[in-house]
């Protein structure tokens, strides 16, 4: 019994490595909304697959919305603060962020390369 507990130990350290690994290899997407009337994505996607995408809102009248294929996340239009999703990017595929208050003036679009 006394050996399981190093041998325990030693495989919960490797988990915990192996998924701080995964995490780190994720790569992020940078947007932002607020506070006045911009909203921009400063980091593009390189190509499809996963990726966090972190978001600072910063206008309490404003909101970050992303749809496309397989993606529709958004914050909330009356609060503020930074969100975090996880989405799954397709190749060749457009994608669009609006403020949906105010989709005529504030919105971007970028495609996925092939």
């Amino acid at each position: 019994m006394k050996r399981a507990v190093p041998l325990l130990a030693a495989c919960a350290a490797v988990l915990v490595a192996a998924s701080a690994a995964i995490a780190a290899a994720t790569p992020t997407l940078r947007g932002s909304v607020g506070p006045s009337d911009t909203i921009r994505l400063a980091v593009k996607p390189k190509k499809g697959g996963v990726y966090r995408l972190t978001v600072q809102d910063a206008a309490d009248d404003h909101n970050f919305h992303l749809r496309g294929p397989g993606v529709n996340v958004a914050t909330s239009v009356d609060g503020t603060g930074t969100r975090t999703f996880r989405i799954r990017l397709q190749r060749g595929k457009t994608y669009r962020f609006v403020c949906d208050p105010h989709a005529d003036e504030m919105r971007g679009s970028f495609t996925v390369p092939r």
